[in-house]
């Protein structure tokens, strides 16, 4: 499995993960030393189904997916960015995943090895609680995405996708373009490329995006969110509500 490049922290690009963001000082110096600063490619693999997890990663920019592939097709069950983790089975002492986890949105993650983040966990109670935390916040993105998927218009659901990949990419950064295939996009949405098509056409024509040639451009943030469906703030709200958490009793 590649694992993508190492190199130094780029100057004058604020680049964090905002979960380890969330660690008191102190731990984040505890965690330090492990991490490496690692280049998340287009269709990356990180993990493969059923292999053995060789490492987690905390991305700080790009969205990493996990699909699950079926005879009939393959759908995305989350996705993640830089206010999380890749790896969470390890917090639960699991050496594997049954879905593909693999880099859709291109960034950069700290990452770290498997051994390193569990002795993390033995050593650092305030990162314990907040990754276990943090597992449930991703549950709740897949229960959120189970329902979604199935009682809400695809148009509703494709604009709550972008703008979580929007949020990721570096909307308070004010970046508004970042690379999206159909391929990718058709695993989002869990339908087959025309669909995706037709829905991002909507989008394009309600003047929210500009859709060309793999690249997504949001124009309007504000029509963007009138157009999602109430699950981008369920979501959002539950990860407000983690780093609430963790400023009270970390």
């Amino acid at each position: 499995m590649p694992s993508g490049g190492c190199f130094p922290r780029r100057a004058g690009r604020v680049t964090v993960n905002r979960l380890l963001n969330a660690l008191p000082a102190t731990e984040r110096d505890r965690i330090a030393p492990f991490l490496t600063r690692v280049r998340l490619d287009l269709k990356q693999t990180l993990y493969e189904p059923d292999a053995t997890i060789t490492h987690a990663y905390f991305p700080v920019d790009g969205c990493v997916s996990m699909v699950s592939r079926m005879e009939e097709g393959a759908v995305e069950v989350a996705t993640v960015g830089n206010e999380g983790l890749v790896g969470i089975p390890l917090l639960h002492h699991t050496e594997s995943t049954p879905t593909l986890v693999f880099v859709q949105v291109v960034g950069e993650a700290d990452r770290i090895a498997a051994a390193d983040l569990l002795t993390v966990l033995r050593e650092s109670a305030p990162a314990e609680r907040l990754l276990y935390r943090y597992a449930q916040v991703l549950f709740d993105q897949v229960a959120q995405n189970t329902a979604c998927n199935r009682l809400h218009a695809l148009e509703a659901r494709c604009a709550r996708w972008l703008l979580m990949t929007h949020d990721r990419v570096g909307v308070e950064r004010g970046v508004n373009q970042f690379a999206l295939t159909q391929e990718f996009l058709s695993y989002m949405l869990g339908v087959h490329r025309p669909a995706v098509t037709l829905a991002a056409g909507v989008l394009q024509e309600a003047g929210m995006i500009r859709y060309h040639r793999g690249t997504i451009t949001v124009v309007d943030r504000a029509k963007l969110e009138g157009a999602s469906c109430a699950c981008y703030d369920i979501m959002r709200r539950g990860y407000q509500k983690l780093l609430v958490q963790k400023r009270t009793e970390l």
